[in-house]
C-alpha cells in the first residue's frame, strides 16, 4: 500500500518502502507539512509529529482563544499570503477589487491509480502499477477559486512529483500573478544547497553554498530554462558525501523562466519552492476557466548524491523520456557544422558522408546553411526551403545519396526564430515577438517568433512536416540560439501580456507533440545555442540534448560531470571535435576527446576528408567500440568517482544493474613531475564476489579488490622509466571494460 489516509484526522501518508512524506489538514483548513524523508513504519496516527502548541513571540496568532497557533510559525504545505505568514507565499491571486491575500482551505481528496497527464504540458508518466496520485482540493469561497494540488507517488522510486491546478469557480474574472507548483517546509536549515549555474560554453558546473537566513535563489527570466541557471536544486547536509548520507533533490519540468528559492526563517525552518518564476507573470482566469501548473520531480536520497542522481536517471529514462527512444540505440552521428560551416555545397556533403561511412558512423547530420539565401547568420531564418544555390537539386537529391550509402539523415532547424532578412519577415512581420514600429533588441541577428500564437505554430510545422516526409528525415537537431526580448504579442489582449512567456513555451511544446506523435521515429536533439534549454520539459520531445557548444574535452568533463547530477548520460550530446578545439584552442589527443565523448551519446564534429590515416583507423576502433558498449551506457547506472571540481583528475563509471559489466573512465588534466608510484581508483557499485576481468587480460581483479584497494592505472612517466612507462604528459585519459564472472 502506498498511500495511508486517516479521515479522522485528516493525515496522509505516501510512502513505499524507501521515502515517506506526510502531510495534514491544520485547524484553520490549511495544509501543513509533517515529515518528508527516509521511510518509517505507518501508524494510525501522527498527531505526535504537530510541533504547534507552544506559543511564540512577537507571532500574530490566528485564532483569538489560541496564541499558539501562528502560520508564521507552522509548517505548511501551501503557503498563502495575508493570514500572518510573513514568509514567501506559494499562491498570489488578485481579485476585481485588487485584493490580494487568500485563504484556501481544505475540501477533499481524491485517489487515482497511475498518473494523469498534464493538459498541454509535459511530464513524467506512469501506469496504474508504477504510481499512485493522490490530489487534494482547496478552496477559497470568498474569491471563489479552487486549487487542486496533485502528489504522485512512485512504486520503486525515491520520487513524489507535485503539480498544481487552479480553477476560478466565481462569476468574475481573477488573475494568478504567483502559481508554485510545489512548496514544503522544512523543520531545520543545516543545509548546503547546491544547484548547476554558469554560462554559455561552461553549462552546469556545480555550486554550493551554506543556507543562512534570508532568501537563496536560482532563476531565469530569459524565456528559456538557460544556460545560466538550471531548473535544479538540491540541498545536502553537512556529513552528505557522493554516497552516503541524505539529500533532497527538485527539478522543474519545465522550459522557460522559473524560481528556485530556499528560504530560512528565524527559527531555522527553510521553505524550498518551485515554479514560474513570478516576474511579468499574471494570467487571467475568466468564469469556470483554470490553469495547469507544470510538475516539480522531488527526490529524496539516504545514499548522498550519487544515491540521488540514480533515482532521476531511472526516473528519466523509464518515465519521462517516451517510446521508442526510450530503448532505441542511438545512431552514432557526424554533423558537419564544425568541418564547413556555411562553406558546402551538394559534393562536399556526399563526400563527408562516404568518408564517414567507411569509419562506421551511422547518420549524416546538416547543419545551418541549408536554407533561403543562408550563407551567413545575417539571413534566412523562417525560410524553410532549399538554399538552391548551395543544393541545386534540393534536399532530396541529398538525402536520397545519404540513403545509398545506407546511412541515416538528419537536418537543423532553427523554428523559433526569424531574421530581419528573409521572406516571411517580409509576409509576417506582425509574427514578431514584441511591438511592431518600436525598437526590437536582436540576438545573433535574429528576432523571435510568437510562439503563442497558433498560426505560427501551425506554419512552421506545415514547413518542417513536409520537409521530414520528402527527406525521409530520421533526425532533427532543433535549436534555438537567443533569448526572448521585447516580451509582447500582438495576438493577446492588454490584461494578457502577462501571459506571453507561458502562452510561449506552450506552443514550442505544442509543435514538438504534433512532429513527435506524427513522426515517432524522428530522434530530436533539443539544443539552445548549446545547452540552453537543458531540462527535463524539453527530454519529454527530445530524448537527448547538446549538452554544450564547448565540445573541448578538458571542458566537457566539468559540463558532463555536473549535468549528471540529474540528467541521465545517455541524454547528453557528446561528440569528438577537430583540434585545436574551436571554443578554447586546446589541442587534446584523439584518445582522451572519444574517452570523455562516449559517456553520452557518441558523435563526431570534424572533416573526415582532412584526417590522416593513422587517425581514421583510430576513429573506426571508437565508433565500434562505443557501439559494443552503448546499451550498457544507455541503461547502466552512472556513478561519480572524482570531481573535477575539486581534482586535477576526473573519474566515473557505469555499472550493468546486474553489476555483471562496468565501463570505467579516468582522465587526468595536467602531468605531474615524477609522480606517486603506484596509482589507483577506488570503483563503486560492483559486485565484491565477482572477478572481473579488465580489458580481456587473463589477470582479474574480485570486486571487493576494486572497490577497496582500486583499480591499478598503467604506470605513467617519470622521467627515468620511460621503457616502462604507457601513459604521460597533459590530456591524459584511459577506459577500461569489466566483465564479472
Amino acid at each position: 500500500m502506498y498511500l495511508h489516509i486517516n479521515e479522522e484526522k485528516q493525515q496522509f501518508h505516501l510512502t513505499n518502502g524507501e521515502i515517506s512524506y506526510l502531510f495534514h489538514v491544520l485547524k484553520n483548513g490549511s495544509l501543513g507539512q509533517l515529515y518528508y524523508g527516509k521511510a518509517i513504519r505507518h501508524r494510525e496516527d501522527f498527531s505526535h509529529f504537530q510541533v504547534n502548541s507552544i506559543p511564540t513571540p512577537a507571532s500574530c496568532h490566528y485564532y483569538k482563544e489560541d496564541p499558539a497557533f501562528s502560520l508564521e510559525t507552522t509548517r505548511q504545505e501551501f503557503p498563502v499570503a495575508g493570514k500572518g505568514d510573513f514568509r514567501e507565499a506559494a499562491i498570489e491571486v488578485e481579485t476585481r477589487d485588487g485584493r490580494i491575500g487568500n485563504e484556501f482551505t481544505y475540501q477533499g481528496y481524491e485517489v487515482t491509480s497511475g498518473k494523469p497527464k498534464l493538459k498541454g504540458l509535459p511530464a513524467t508518466y506512469a501506469n496504474e502499477e508504477e504510481a499512485t496520485t493522490l490530489t487534494i482540493t482547496l478552496v477559497d469561497k470568498t474569491i471563489m477559486a479552487k486549487v487542486c494540488l496533485s502528489y504522485t507517488i512512485f512504486h520503486h522510486y525515491p520520487v513524489i512529483t507535485r503539480n498544481v491546478k487552479m480553477q476560478n469557480i466565481g462569476d468574475y474574472q481573477i488573475f494568478i500573478k504567483k502559481l508554485m507548483s510545489a512548496s514544503i517546509d522544512l523543520p531545520d536549515d543545516d543545509y548546503s544547497m547546491i544547484h548547476l549555474s554558469g554560462t554559455w560554453s561552461r553549462e552546469r558546473h556545480i555550486k554550493e553554498r551554506q543556507l543562512v537566513q534570508g532568501i537563496q535563489s536560482i532563476s531565469s527570466i530569459r524565456g528559456a530554462s538557460s544556460h545560466h541557471d538550471n531548473p535544479f536544486i538540491a540541498l545536502k547536509g553537512k556529513e552528505t558525501t557522493e554516497h552516503e548520507n541524505e539529500v533532497y533533490g527538485f527539478n522543474f519540468v519545465y522550459s522557460s523562466n522559473f524560481l528556485a528559492q530556499v528560504q530560512v526563517d528565524h527559527y531555522q525552518t527553510s521553505r524550498v519552492m518551485m515554479g514560474i518564476h513570478p516576474h511579468q507573470f499574471k494570467w487571467k482566469l475568466s468564469e469556470q476557466e483554470s490553469f495547469q501548473a507544470p510538475e516539480v520531480v522531488m527526490v529524496y536520497s539516504d545514499k548522498g548524491l550519487n544515491g540521488m542522481s540514480q533515482a532521476f536517471h531511472d526516473l528519466y529514462r523509464n518515465h519521462l523520456i517516451r517510446d521508442p527512444w526510450k530503448t532505441e540505440e542511438r545512431p552514432v552521428l557526424i554533423n558537419n557544422w564544425e568541418a564547413t560551416y556555411f562553406d558546402f555545397d551538394e559534393e562536399k556533403l556526399v563526400n563527408i558522408a562516404k568518408s564517414a561511412k567507411e569509419l562506421g558512423i551511422e547518420l549524416f547530420v546538416l547543419d545551418d546553411g541549408w536554407f533561403g539565401a543562408r550563407n551567413d547568420d545575417t539571413s534566412s531564418l523562417g525560410d524553410w526551403f532549399e538554399n538552391k544555390a548551395k543544393l541545386p537539386y534540393g534536399l532530396e537529391s541529398l538525402s536520397d545519396k545519404i540513403d545509398r550509402l545506407n546511412m541515416k539523415f538528419g537536418l537543423w532547424f532553427e523554428p523559433e526564430m526569424i531574421n530581419p532578412i528573409s521572406q516571411l519577415y517580409n509576409d509576417h512581420p506582425d509574427w514578431v515577438v514584441g511591438r511592431q514600429g518600436e525598437h526590437l533588441t536582436l540576438g545573433r541577428n535574429q528576432l523571435v517568433l510568437d510562439f503563442s500564437r497558433h498560426e505560427v505554430v501551425e506554419f512552421i510545422y506545415e514547413k518542417m512536416a513536409g520537409i521530414i516526409k520528402k527527406t525521409k528525415l530520421s533526425y532533427i537537431k532543433w535549436d534555438m540560439n537567443r533569448n526572448i526580448t521585447d516580451a509582447f504579442s500582438q495576438a493577446l489582449s492588454q490584461d494578457q501580456q502577462g501571459e506571453f512567456f507561458h502562452r510561449y513555451i506552450l506552443g514550442v511544446y505544442s509543435l514538438y507533440e504534433k512532429l513527435t506523435e506524427e513522426f515517432p521515429d524522428v530522434l530530436f536533439e533539443s539544443c539552445a545555442g548549446g545547452g540552453g534549454r537543458f531540462d527535463p520539459g524539453m527530454f519529454y520531445y527530445a530524448p537527448q540534448a547538446w549538452t554544450s557548444d564547448d565540445t573541448d574535452a578538458v571542458e566537457r568533463l566539468k559540463i558532463q560531470y555536473g549535468t549528471s547530477l540529474v540528467y541521465p548520460i545517455y541524454s547528453m550530446g557528446s561528440h569528438v571535435s577537430a583540434v585545436p578545439n574551436h571554443q578554447t584552442l586546446r589541442n587534446t589527443p584523439i584518445e582522451t576527446r572519444a574517452n570523455t565523448a562516449y559517456f553520452g551519446t557518441f558523435g563526431y564534429e570534424l572533416n573526415p576528408l582532412e584526417l590522416s590515416d593513422e587517425e581514421k583507423s583510430v576513429i573506426k576502433k571508437q565508433v565500434q567500440f562505443y557501439k559494443k558498449h552503448r546499451k550498457l551506457i544507455r541503461d547502466g547506472d552512472f556513478i561519480r568517482l572524482k570531481n573535477p571540481f575539486e581534482n586535477n583528475e576526473t573519474a566515473w563509471l557505469i555499472t550493468s544493474k546486474d553489476k555483471k559489466e562496468a565501463l570505467v573512465g579516468w582522465y587526468k588534466v595536467l602531468a605531474d613531475a615524477n609522480p606517486k608510484k603506484e596509482q589507483v581508483i577506488l570503483l563503486k557499485g560492483l559486485n565484491e564476489n565477482l572477478l572481473y576481468q579488465v580489458n580481456e587480460e587473463k589477470e582479474g581483479f574480485y570486486g571487493d579488490e576494486l572497490m577497496y584497494r582500486g583499480l591499478p592505472l598503467p604506470t605513467e612517466f617519470n622521467g627515468a622509466n620511460g621503457s616502462f612507462a604507457k601513459r604521460g604528459g597533459d590530456y591524459q585519459s584511459e577506459v577500461f571494460y569489466l566483465v564479472g564472472k
